[in-house]
């Protein structure tokens, strides 16, 4: 969701939640973690986590609600073998030291289609409040009876406040790699069937 402002937010602790109460689970296969980075000022390299997992908290109101999520760092993938082993190495990630990133949402403010996710990110070791605007998908039971909620996120976090430092200068000025990241987040969601 791009362009959501402050005045927009007009959801109280008392909002009815649009999805069914419980707890939910991610559907990784049909889920998605990716990230963008601006290179050497010019273009914009892409990339996503292939394993992570998370779980969705469903209260009365979105307000109730909460979401807790864990992302393997050595399972990143840009399409690049040799610039994976350089992210996951301890210029950047560091992931034999920290081999995860996880995310726990503290807040939610909003209505019930837009709405955003406060909550801590910890990355390298350091945790930082960050805030994602989210939209939801909806609900439904889809053709094997499974109930299915979807939603996207979007955040841009500066990977320097996590202590992720490294760059190089380039010639015409500037730097290689920019501080700014962008994470989008399409996730999938089912409710587990009552015995």
């Amino acid at each position: 969701m791009i362009g959501v402002e402050e005045k927009d937010l007009k959801m109280t602790s008392t909002a009815t939640s649009p999805l069914t109460a419980g707890t939910w689970n991610l559907d990784a296969s049909h889920s998605e973690i990716g990230f963008s980075v601006r290179h050497a000022g010019v273009s914009k390299v892409r990339g996503s986590f292939e394993e992570f997992d998370a779980t969705l908290n469903i209260g009365q109101s979105l307000a109730e609600s909460s979401v807790e999520a864990t992302v393997q760092i050595g399972s990143i993938n840009t399409k690049d073998a040799n610039r994976d082993g350089h992210l996951k190495s301890g210029d950047f990630f560091n992931a034999e030291e920290f081999p995860t990133m996880t995310f726990k949402s503290t807040e939610v403010k909003g209505d019930d289609e837009e709405f955003v996710l406060v909550g801590e990110l910890t990355l390298r070791g350091v945790t930082k409040q960050v805030e994602f605007k989210a939209e939801l998908g909806g609900q439904v039971v889809d053709a094997f009876g499974a109930t299915r909620a979807g939603f996207f996120a979007s955040t841009t976090i500066s990977r320097k406040e996590f202590g992720i430092t490294w760059n190089a200068a380039l010639e015409a000025g500037g730097v290689l790699v920019s501080d700014k990241v962008k994470i989008e987040i399409d996730a999938s969601f089912v409710l587990p069937t009552a015995e």
